[in-house]
């Protein structure tokens, strides 16, 4: 049997071979921009600034329309006489509601300046998900809008309106109606991003659409209880109509998480 090869001693060993990092290539982020920390912190402040100046524009321009604005919210309350309980309800009632409407269109806007400072640091695969994820969100939350808007609101003041009439009469404070209004709108906008969040988690290989369907019953108590934190008025048929709601946007979700494991595999 033949001895290991040994070195003499005192011979001194060979230095170790140098690692080489492959910098990553332009395949695979094509549009990076190296800048100092102080650079990209200014350019996150002028992104801002002109985020924020687009909403007080909006806003602005709101508020010249609020009135029509504000009758259009009091559709879904017919018959509903509205009260001014303190002297100015109406003035702030009527920033708060050019502010909802100002930010909704300025949101656009908004995203197109937090898309152009992030794109530049994402891998191809990762701007190939920011499309389909943009577009989604925002043709869900303008559906969240429409659902609240023809579902939601109009099932919440029937029944309130119904409980108890023949002992009070419904007198109602504008400020007071106005915020039960927009809260549940955005709120239902809000949970209608469900399924993108889903998408962009399959996606990125976070968690799996088996996962997700399997934790379907988890799913539908969490849906109860945001249905429950989510509607102002607390009456059953609202909850019941947005936890229905949340539940089949989780369904989509996992078959949009599905479709993506798919085109992934493919």
């Amino acid at each position: 049997m033949s001895e290991p090869d040994t070195l003499p001693a005192g011979t001194p060993l060979p230095p170790p071979a140098p690692i080489r990092v492959q910098p990553p290539s332009d395949e695979q982020f094509p549009g990076e921009v190296e800048m100092p920390l102080v650079d990209h912190l200014e350019e996150l402040r002028r992104r801002i600034l002109r985020s924020l100046l687009a909403v007080v524009v909006a806003a602005a321009g709101c508020l010249v329309l609020v009135r029509p604005l504000v009758r259009l919210l009091e559709v879904p309350a017919r018959g509903i006489h509205f009260l001014q309980l303190a002297p100015g309800e109406f003035l702030f009632v009527s920033l708060k509601v050019a502010g909802y409407a100002g930010l909704t269109l300025a949101l656009p806007y908004v995203l197109y300046e937090a898309l152009a400072f992030v794109l530049p640091g994402l891998t191809r695969r990762e701007k190939r998900l920011v499309a389909p994820a943009v577009g989604g969100s925002a043709v869900l939350f303008l559906a969240g809008l429409a659902f609240a808007w023809w579902a939601l609101v109009p099932a919440a003041l029937n029944f309130l309106v119904s409980y108890g009439a023949d002992v009070v009469e419904p007198l109602w404070s504008i400020e007071r109606y106005l915020d039960f209004v927009l809260l549940l709108m955005v709120a239902t906008a809000l949970a209608f991003q469900l399924p993108v969040l889903q998408m962009l988690l399959a996606a990125l290989g976070l968690v799996r659409a088996q996962t997700m369907l399997s934790a379907w019953r988890f799913v539908v108590v969490a849906s109860a209880l945001a249905g429950a934190v989510l509607t102002p008025s607390t009456d059953p048929i609202t909850m019941l109509l947005l936890s229905g709601a949340i539940t089949a946007l989780y369904l989509v979700g996992v078959g949009l998480a599905r479709l993506v494991q798919r085109a992934e595999a493919g």
